[in-house]
């Protein structure tokens, strides 16, 4: 009985072989191309969960495979061994829609490295070593919904690093020791929901939005600057929210905000400031609403190197100096004309006997201007003066005296 099952088990299995091999003859005579080995290979590093589906983790490899299905739309490098990704590293796998290159030894991408993925949507290369973003490194990503970049050793953006990139959802660049945003770093990027910045910041070098456009938010946290150069935002064109926020600022320098335009939200928040040199937004910047918000200002602009032809200006909770600089602050666009309101919502940071008091307890009456200061002290000099000469003429007189 046994053996009978065993008999009928075989018998079984060769009809079916045969089976198989009749229909690849009849699918070869109709023209059809047989690449069943080929189509099906799943690397031994892998597993293929399906055709569409493939998991590399922590397989060791030292090059991105190029012998993957066609067919491929997500795959998972992580953990492995790339050092490099190289120009068209992908141009074989052009129906990824999800890369992940997390936790390889990445130092350098290669310009265009994603070039020809039009469906690709989700790309994550984190944790990893790479230090910079080179030029081209995200050129000519399309529909991309996720680029993140996080938790890498960045340091610098170089220019044109995401130039024909668009329809981003996000670009996230936290946890990265990033200190440079070099010119024109992010030159013909547009259509990005958010673009976030990690903390540490040290030069934002001029032009370095230019040529960036169609912004949700762009967010600028907890840098350390020397100063707000020149044309800094030059060029950076339809952004919804621009938050400048809980930095050092350092000097704000005339034109930091020139020739941007149409940004809807600028916040400027929580910022130490040692000068405001000049802070000028024309109607040529299209700004609706700037809100300068409990920012610690060491010197305050002069009322001359403040305009601000904003729809709506919003300046509470700041700290001032309360010393003969005040009159112009109070003369300046910051207060709005409205320099009861303004008084009621801002405070003084100095001198010392003023620090943390409300500008509404302080009577500036007392104070004078700065330039009325300066009078009475030439004033003072001069009144001096006479004295001094006396006492010069007394001590040459004693002089040929003794002689």
């Amino acid at each position: 009985m046994y053996r009978r099952a065993q008999i009928l088990s075989l018998l079984l299995i060769w009809l079916m072989e045969m089976n198989y091999l009749c229909s690849t003859f009849v699918s070869a005579q109709n023209g059809t191309n047989i690449t069943v080995s080929t189509e099906n290979h799943c690397p031994l590093e892998c597993i293929c969960l399906s055709s569409k589906q493939v998991l590399c983790n922590t397989g060791g490899l030292r090059e991105i495979p190029t012998y993957l299905n066609t067919t491929v739309e997500d795959l998972s490098l992580s953990k492995n061994d790339f050092s490099l990704i190289d120009s068209d590293a992908f141009k074989s796998l052009r129906s990824l829609r999800k890369l992940s290159l997390d936790g390889n030894n990445i130092s350098a991408i290669k310009p265009f490295a994603f070039r020809g993925l039009s469906m690709l949507t989700d790309l994550s290369i984190q944790y990893t070593p790479l230090s910079f973003i080179g030029r081209y490194s995200f050129a000519m990503l399309h529909n991309v919904t996720l680029i993140l970049l996080a938790h890498n050793r960045i340091k610098y953006i170089e220019e044109f690093s995401f130039a024909g990139a668009s329809n981003i959802k996000l670009i996230l660049l936290t946890n990265n020791p990033i200190v440079t945003i070099q010119s024109k770093a992010f030159s013909g990027l547009n259509n990005v929901e958010r673009l976030i910045f990690p903390s540490g910041i040290r030069v934002i070098e001029s032009d370095a939005f230019n040529g960036l456009s169609n912004v949700g938010l762009l967010k600028l946290t907890f840098m350390d600057l020397n100063s707000l150069l020149p044309f800094t935002f030059r060029g950076l064109s339809y952004v919804q929210i621009l938050n400048i926020q809980d930095s050092d600022l350092g000097v704000i320098k005339p034109d930091a905000f020139n020739l941007m335009d149409h940004v809807d939200n600028l916040n400027i928040l929580n910022n130490k400031i040692d000068i405001i040199q000049e802070l000028k937004l024309t109607n040529e910047n299209y700004v609706g609403l700037l809100r300068f918000h409990g920012n610690h200002v060491l010197r305050a602009p002069k009322a001359r190197n403040t305009r601000l032809q904003v729809h709506t200006i919003s300046a509470e909770k700041n700290y001032f100096p309360c010393d003969c600089q005040i009159h112009e602050l109070f003369q300046s666009d910051l207060a709005n004309g409205t320099v009861h309101i303004f008084r009621e919502n801002n405070f003084c940071i100095s001198p010392m006997e003023y620090n943390s008091s409300p500008m509404s307890a302080i009577d500036f009456d007392i104070i004078a201007k700065c330039h009325d200061k300066v009078t009475q002290d030439n004033l003072g000099s001069c009144a001096a003066s006479p004295l001094r000469r006396q006492f010069i003429i007394i001590l040459i007189f004693i002089f040929y005296a003794v002689q």
